[in-house]
């Protein structure tokens, strides 16, 4: 029936959302559609949408006008967070079709008759109350690495994010479907799995399973590789990082939102942890496994913050050994605590502050990499291409870059440090990654 129709998909925000697309992707395949670019002429365009910053919401919109001058008869579907949240404002858009919530996006074609453009955009988005069930996604776009969806919604107040209000309350698979899910990633030959979810380390089931269950159970997989991806610093026991420290299969690499080094703005942003719980989890981390990258979350310009309390958060950065951030300036967002607080930062001074982070960020990015030079470690070629040599990451997650025939797991020394993480490398010994699966599991 679709077989003459060509589907284009772009997804704004998280790794969640890019599994989440590709869930979606699969559905069209499904109904025999042809998967084309986004950039190109398609029949119908879904838009995956996020709505952590005011720059996501500003970005679908013009998404939408992009579209449509490639193809102004185009079908154009809406969905995600910012569907979820704001559904009258998306569908008052000028060539916005249809716009699906949270749960309706994963049912998407119980929504559509045709696919013949309409003169004003039908929204179908339920309440928070409809969003109860879990549905698996994972996104396998890359040769060798799939983000793998493990646990969805989030139960924290944290007075600036409106994630609460676009997925729901925080739920969670049986271990069991995602040992399932994860044996299907393995059989298309993916050597690597990064576990993504809203607020992963909440993973949690009426069976009482745990996060850390979940990664005991996955470690006995013939997996190479697993990354877990953001998770609260107050979720990351010690428990959890002891066993990564021991792990043949979980790769010396976290990524711990801190977002603020000042007790003051962490109460006013009702993190659920103290700096000192933060300084702690690093401590460990360092202690057992010295080459292990920690990446940070870290918002600049939250309402009240003052110049001490951004040098209180430099301060801390500075002195912990951390090895990269990502900085945010914070944006304000309808419905949220923080919205409705006095004493908002100027946009100057967030862009002055965030500008000081990132230049700190830099110089702990090059810190980090250049103790690594003239070091061997085993890298994992991916499908990124430039000037003739192909990308891989090394297991604490450096940048490397070989000759372009290089494929799957490697040894490599890293022979010359270019910038930042990156480097050039040279391999030591080409690894037959069925014959280091097999060992792995005896």
């Amino acid at each position: 029936m679709f077989e003459h129709l060509q589907v284009a998909f772009h997804t704004l925000g998280c790794k969640l959302n890019f599994s989440e697309t590709s869930t979606l992707i699969r559905q069209f395949e499904d109904k025999k559609f042809q998967i084309t670019s986004f950039d190109l002429f398609a029949d119908v365009y879904v838009i995956n949408t996020c709505s952590v910053t005011e720059n996501a919401d500003k970005e679908c919109q013009k998404l939408v006008r992009k579209v449509l001058r490639q193809n102004p008869n185009a079908y154009v579907i809406i969905t995600g967070c910012y569907a979820q949240l704001k559904p009258e404002e998306i569908s008052q858009m000028e060539g916005v079709d249809l716009v699906l919530g949270a749960k309706e996006k994963f049912h998407l074609f119980d929504f559509i008759q045709s696919f013949e453009k309409r003169d004003y955009g039908h929204t179908f988005v339920g309440g928070l109350e409809d969003m109860n069930d879990f549905k698996p996604s994972y996104s396998s776009e890359e040769r060798t690495r799939a983000f793998l969806k493990v646990q969805d919604g989030c139960d924290y107040p944290c007075t600036y994010c409106t994630i609460p209000l676009a997925r729901g309350k925080s739920r969670s698979p049986y271990i069991s479907e995602v040992l399932e899910l994860t044996q299907k990633i393995i059989d298309k030959g993916h050597q690597e799995i990064v576990l993504t979810g809203v607020n992963i380390g909440d993973f949690y089931n009426d069976k009482k399973e745990t996060f850390f269950d979940l990664i005991q159970a996955l470690d006995k997989l013939s997996i190479p590789r697993i990354r877990i991806s953001s998770i609260e610093p107050n979720l990351l026991s010690n428990q959890i990082i002891e066993f990564v420290a021991q792990s043949n299969h979980f790769m010396p690499h976290f990524h711990i939102p801190l977002q603020s080094g000042s007790p003051k703005i962490l109460r006013l942003m009702k993190r659920r942890y103290k700096r000192e719980v933060y300084e702690s989890r690093v401590t460990k981390i360092k202690e057992l496994m010295p080459h292990a990258c920690i990446g940070v979350d870290v918002i600049v310009g939250f309402p009240n913050e003052t110049e001490e309390d951004f040098q209180e958060t430099y301060q801390f950065l500075h002195e912990l050994p951390v090895s990269y951030f990502h900085v945010f300036s914070y944006s304000s967002r309808a419905n949220t605590e923080a919205s409705e607080m006095p004493n908002h930062v100027p946009n100057s001074i967030k862009n002055e502050r965030s500008k000081i982070l990132r230049n700190l960020s830099e110089k702990k990015r090059h810190e980090f990499a250049i103790q690594f030079l003239n070091t061997e470690r085993e890298v994992l070629v991916e499908s990124k291409t430039l000037n003739g040599k192909v990308m891989g990451h090394t297991d604490n997650y450096l940048k490397v870059w070989l000759p372009n025939d290089c494929e799957g797991l490697q040894k490599v020394k890293l022979v010359k440090h270019i910038e930042s993480d990156s480097f050039e490398g040279e391999i030591i010994h080409k690894s037959n990654l069925k014959e280091k699966n097999i060992v792995n599991l005896l």
